[in-house]
């Protein structure tokens, strides 16, 4: 081809001009390294294979850490497949999707009549996950008296359901996952030291899709490969777009690529631009990058917190989910706290302009 450009099944592979040329190009594309559904050539990702691999067959317990978006539970599920108990359950739990009232019954289960609504036994995640493996995704948000119940399962393997006078003891491999630091959430108290070192029997740290190099171009072909495959088409990337492949930072990691492919695919006829994907995603993160914010010293840190959120989501442009992907937490976490903020706000301007008392509306 006169502009250096190949095609390799349904996509371009930018300088392969020769057969033996387009037959080493396309090599990366056709046997990709992998482990399980996990894919990579590089060399972040050759070690994590190494690490799952010498993991899986035992019953320790993992501690997976990464960034959002960097597939997390992906790895969770290539441990349990690769493990002795693969034909057994895998059961998954977002801690910061479920409410501090509401996890321990997911958790452990509850007894009928133990609350108003349980009207049958239900069983927890820790039953249903019996002689499997149960996956606790952000487990830094789980609240410390759960941790602490937590800590006691891991130790002896027994609980009670909610209600119940009996315990229920299982068997039961725990893969835990944070987007934290562990030991910054240990020091500002998020995280019990017992509880992290008794998950963190074997941690995994999964690597940023920026620091994947040439995988990027490797995942979006793979993605660009499934989407023509579901709709039997065969649309390609432009030139532009393999370049901006490796030019973006990728906030959103793995998660981040898959999202900006699929609306790159939907819009084009033939040929997939990504770059107004990314531009809008780019909106408000970009141009405020000299921004900062201050603090008081002797400020609590519930109210720093805050600070921190609400600035970050100006800087944003309000795209929580840029947002929550820069702060480096759930969507679902973030809506929380927006929540619990706009409670606040509520509360205060309820005692600060109270409402006149009015009798018609009474009579």
């Amino acid at each position: 081809m006169s502009d250096g450009l190949s095609v390799c099944g349904n996509a371009a592979i930018p300088g392969a001009q020769t057969l033996s040329q387009l037959q080493e190009a396309t090599s990366l594309f056709k046997n990709p390294d992998h482990c399980g559904d996990l894919y990579g050539t590089s060399e972040p990702m050759r070690h994590l294979f190494q690490m799952i691999e010498k993991v899986a067959p035992t019953s320790a317990n993992v501690l997976i850490v990464g960034e959002s978006g960097t597939g997390k539970e992906l790895v969770a599920r290539v441990i349990h497949q690769m493990s002795q108990a693969e034909d057994k359950a895998f059961v998954a739990l977002n801690c910061g999707a479920v409410s501090p009232q509401l996890i321990e019954a997911e958790l452990f289960g509850y007894e009928r009549g133990s609350f108003t609504g349980s009207v049958r036994m239900q069983k927890g995640c820790f039953e249903r996950a019996d002689g499997g493996t149960l996956f606790l995704d952000e487990v830094t948000e789980m609240s410390l008296d759960m941790q602490v119940k937590l800590l006691r399962v891991l130790e002896t393997n027994r609980f009670y359901r909610i209600g119940a006078e009996q315990e229920t003891e299982v068997k039961v491999r725990v893969v835990a996952a944070t987007n934290r630091d562990p030991l910054e959430a240990m020091a500002n108290g998020s995280l019990r030291s017992d509880l992290f070192y008794r998950l963190a029997v074997f941690p995994i740290h999964v690597p940023t899709l920026r620091q994947r190099g040439e995988d990027i171009r490797l995942l979006a072909t793979l993605f660009l490969d499934e989407f023509n495959a579901e709709d039997g088409n065969r649309k390609y990337f432009s030139k532009a777009s393999y370049r901006m492949l490796n030019e973006y930072r990728w906030p959103g990691n793995v998660r981040e690529l898959k999202n900006v492919v699929h609306r790159a695919y939907i819009l084009a006829d033939q040929e997939l631009d990504i770059r107004p994907g990314i531009d809008s995603g780019k909106t408000g993160a970009s141009d405020h990058a000299g921004e900062c914010v201050t603090v008081q010293l002797g400020s609590k840190l519930a109210d720093a917190e805050q600070r921190l959120i609400c600035a970050t989501l100006g800087h944003c442009g309000g795209n929580k989910t840029l947002t929550a992907e820069v702060l480096g937490v759930s969507l679902k976490t973030l809506y929380n706290r927006l929540n619990e903020y706009q409670s606040k706000l509520f509360l205060h301007d309820a005692i600060s302009h109270p409402q006149p008392y009015n009798m018609q509306a009474r009579n």
